[in-house]
């Protein structure tokens, strides 16, 4: 049986491949990626079964050579902690705060010798100045600019924690090379006015924002232009409830109506002018005008994946018709995903590669091509949208909407139909005159506003949001394998049976400790502290994170997502070991998306608290004794030194939580509690400063290991080496979240045992960030010693 070159069979072998290598922990070396490149080819233009073959060696030996050159044009550890002079243009729309603004920024020019990665994306972040009343060259910066800056980068690195965002994944698949901060604003210049579709982009962002109405501005930008800046913590936070978060920003649809657009356009003037056939086919001309108008529009609102995939299928199809050949909706899914692939075979790391594709071919899948009136094939496109992309849903954002069934039947049609033409239209009447695109974005925010009241309204409500934990690595193929058998036509035997095949992915086993015995998770929060304790049927957090004022706020980030991924639904004690930001700072947030049965902290600290936490405090929960040693009832609010020191005592030995407590504490705590002092598990105090860890103290521990929670290359040089070494000689192992992430600790039955996040669902770029750690750089080809 003939094997089309360019067919679905052939594409998902490609994937596979690609797929494949993308999950390796470590890449292989460059020579047999090239192998791989130079075996598959030949099998793949041969064709029969070996195509098969030779498209998964392809997209193998693809995906690793762009995945290689991608992290060796990464900042180099060498080049990181110094100040360099770059200049350069701002790409895509700049992100304006408060306080900040983040953006994107094309380096062009580096100096001579240096590791800059030149001709790479940064990802940089500009701060106000400390006299932020006086506006600085901050507020100049605008979109297809070109800008000579002093920076301070280090290589792409983010917090890898239980349903965290993955930072690190997202920088490889947009070839972000570093990322960093601008320094000394004075010395910023403008080298030019802004040019280009982004500049264009950016005015065209501005009118809307003067000229829409004010409750609604920032959605008619994101549905005219895919500028999503305007966008607060709330906005998504609703939208994410609501199930709505596809339709707010630049989707297939809108590339679809403005391409629809082009074709009745072009086909208009060819019934007006007949002559035109006698050069151009009406189809042909349809065809090129559909294309043009599909790609013009997809380039100007920034080019997302979802854009991308709907051109190329329009492309294929109008190709098709321009050349009188048939194309289904299956053959141009086809190759619409074959060609994003060749370009770009890094794009699976996104999400919304899976969700774009998925949900198109769920679509061609299972619903038949007529016989059905429009409401119910819109009723019928929903419900396969909703189960079979519930899936992929769970497994890349942990949640699910459950009332977006709901909000989607209403927000499609409206959205679709009222708001996202009147958009556009407002867009192209500014676009030829100024001030004309005014009515219709009054009219677009006119129906914009009564319907997001509506589902502002839905999405608060107790059950909107549906949070799930993380699954084992066989529940998401498990699940979609259900979804399909769900999805088969009627009469098909033992549908119910397929909902067992969810269960993995909807009730996950959540190895929770047994009666006596405990686990503690050591949060990767950056230059922070939490830490979650959990019991058989009780979980305590000690510390929330940091937070800053209109910027990040782990947390919110952090916290909250880790609890709801570990499968936590309630919290029945948070203690806040002091008022610092970087351990109380995320209290807020997690009170806010989390039940919360009691706050405990030391009398005194600028914190909302229920309880006073004081040395002799103590109760059990499921065999676990918990026991506070520090503060003494009337000790002064002295911020770190106050902090509350819990222990949390086993059957299978001890856990001491030490918070920010220097050695003054330490030796007091040796005389008041030397018995209590004995650990298996310790949390260096005040992560791993020299103020703490007194030798004797450290001693009178006898900890096996030892757990810092520091940020990475953070200015207070945390931990101390000497500290670390303190603690080695004491004979415990050191753990530092800034180089494994996320630290989880049983102690049961079995003795100690930790998971270090970052090895135990390595990736392949965490292997470069080891080999560079061990003195050696990463190059495809081989390992070898750095340059000095």
């Amino acid at each position: 049986m003939p094997v089309p070159a360019f067919g679905g069979a052939v594409t998902v072998c490609l994937l596979l491949g690609v797929c494949g290598c993308l999950l390796l922990p470590a890449l292989p070396g460059r020579v047999w990626l090239c192998a791989a490149l130079a075996v598959g080819l030949p099998c793949w233009v041969r064709g029969g079964a070996m195509r098969l073959a030779g498209a998964l060696l392809v997209g193998v030996g693809w995906a690793g050579l762009q995945a290689g050159w991608a992290l060796s044009a990464q900042l180099p550890t060498r080049a990181q902690a110094r100040d360099w002079s770059v200049e350069g243009r701002v790409v895509g729309l700049p992100q304006v705060e408060a306080r900040r603004t983040r953006f994107e920024f094309l380096a062009e020019a580096c100096p001579a010798g240096a590791d800059l990665p030149c001709g790479r994306r940064l990802q940089l972040a500009w701060y106000d100045e400390t006299d932020a009343s006086v506006p600085g060259p901050r507020a100049q910066l605008q979109a297809g600019q070109r800008w000579r800056l002093l920076v301070r980068l280090r290589a792409p690195r983010g917090l890898v924690n239980p349903g965290g965002f993955d930072s690190e994944r997202y920088a490889l698949a947009r070839r972000v090379a570093a990322t960093g901060y601008v320094r000394a604003a004075p010395l910023a210049r403008a080298l030019g006015p802004p040019v280009g579709i982004d500049a264009w982009r950016a005015r065209m962002s501005a009118r809307i924002a003067g000229q829409a109405p004010a409750g609604a501005q920032r959605f008619v930008r994101a549905l005219a232009l895919g500028d999503t800046g305007g966008l607060d913590d709330a906005d998504w936070a609703t939208l994410r409830a609501a199930g709505l978060t596809h339709l707010i920003a630049i989707s297939g649809f809108h590339v679809g109506l403005v391409a629809g657009f082009g074709a009745l356009l072009a086909a208009g003037l060819w019934r007006l002018f007949p002559r035109l056939g006698r050069r151009l086919p009406r189809p042909v001309a349809a065809g090129v005008a559909t294309m043009l108008f599909a790609g013009g529009y997809a380039l100007l609102s920034g080019g997302a994946l979802p854009t991308v995939r709907t051109v190329l299928m329009i492309a294929v199809v109008a190709l098709a018709r321009c050349g009188r050949r048939p194309a289904g909706a299956v053959a141009a899914l086809a190759l619409a995903m074959l060609a994003v692939l060749l370009v770009d075979p890094l794009a699976p790391l996104l999400a919304g590669f899976w969700l774009s594709f998925a949900g198109v071919a769920w679509l061609v899948w299972c619903l038949p091509t007529h016989g059905l009136p429009a409401w119910r094939a819109f009723l019928s496109a929903q419900g396969v949208a909703t189960l079979g992309l519930l899936p992929l849903t769970v497994a890349l954002f942990g949640q699910a909407s459950l009332i977006g069934p709901l909000a989607n039947l209403l927000a499609i049609p409206w959205w679709s139909l009222v708001v996202v033409p009147a958009c556009l239209l407002g867009v192209a009447a500014e676009t030829l005159h100024a001030g004309w695109g005014t009515p219709a974005w009054w009219l677009a925010g006119q129906a914009f506003e009564p319907s997001w009241r509506l589902f502002a309204w839905l999405a608060q409500g107790r059950f909107a949001l549906w949070w799930l934990p993380e699954g084992a690595w066989f529940a998401l193929p498990m699940a979609v394998l259900g979804a399909f058998w769900l999805l088969l036509p009627r009469g098909v035997p033992g549908k119910p049976l397929a909902l067992l095949l969810w269960l993995p992915l909807l009730l996950p086993d959540l190895d929770l400790p047994r009666e006596g015995e405990a686990s503690v998770t050591t949060l990767d929060v950056g230059q922070g502290l939490s830490v979650l304790v959990r019991t058989r049927g009780h979980a305590l957090l000690f510390d929330t994170g940091p937070a800053v004022a209109d910027g990040f706020d782990a947390g919110e980030r952090v916290v909250v997502p880790a609890l709801h991924a570990l499968g936590v639904r309630r919290l029945d004690r948070v203690m806040v070991s002091h008022g610092d930001a970087d351990h109380a700072g995320g209290l807020g947030a997690v009170r806010s998306g989390m039940p919360v049965l009691e706050v405990l902290g030391p009398a005194g600290a600028p914190i909302p608290l229920q309880t006073a936490c004081r040395a002799g405090q103590a109760w059990t929960w499921d065999g676990v004794r918990f026991e506070v040693l520090h503060p003494t009832r009337g000790f002064p609010y002295l911020r770190n030194e106050s902090s509350c020191v819990l222990r949390v005592g086993t059957a299978h030995g001890a856990v001491l939580l030490t918070g920010d407590i220097g050695q003054v504490i330490e030796r007091q705590l040796l005389r008041t509690h030397p018995q209590a002092l004995k650990s298996k598990l310790v949390l260096v105090a005040h992560h791993g400063s020299r103020d703490s860890s007194d030798p004797a103290f450290v001693e009178a521990t006898g900890a096996r290991l030892a757990l810092v929670s520091a940020g990475a290359d953070n200015r207070f040089g945390h931990p101390q080496p000497v500290v670390v070494r303190r603690w080695q000689r004491a004979g415990a192992e050191v753990l530092n979240t800034a180089d494994s992430g996320a630290l989880s600790v049983w102690l049961d039955a079995d003795g100690l045992s930790v998971r270090e996040r970052r090895r135990w669902r390595a990736r392949l770029w965490d292997a470069v960030r080891a080999r560079e750690a061990s003195g050696l750089s990463y190059r495809p080809a081989l390992t070898r010693p750095a340059a000095p």
